[in-house]
């Protein structure tokens, strides 16, 4: 769990650096590239969790199904 946190937090951080550039370079303000910039990377963060989550659910399910072990990961 503690890897998972640190994977998220890191792809965060990634994240919300790119998304101010690319903000930025497309308005050219930095006050709308702030806003844009820390809004989406975090709503964007949350989705990638829970994608994460349904993944791992699905892989399980069908290592179950046909007898397979799958790593978590």
């Amino acid at each position: 769990m503690a890897r998972q946190i640190a994977k998220t937090a890191s792809y965060g951080a990634m994240h919300l650096t790119v998304a101010v550039a690319v903000a930025y370079a497309l308005s050219g303000d930095w006050r709308i590239a702030l806003g844009i910039g820390v809004i989406e990377p975090a709503i964007q963060t949350v989705a990638y969790t829970v994608h994460e989550k349904i993944w791992a659910n699905r892989n399980r399910k069908l290592g179950a199904q046909d007898g397979t072990a799958v790593a978590k990961g």
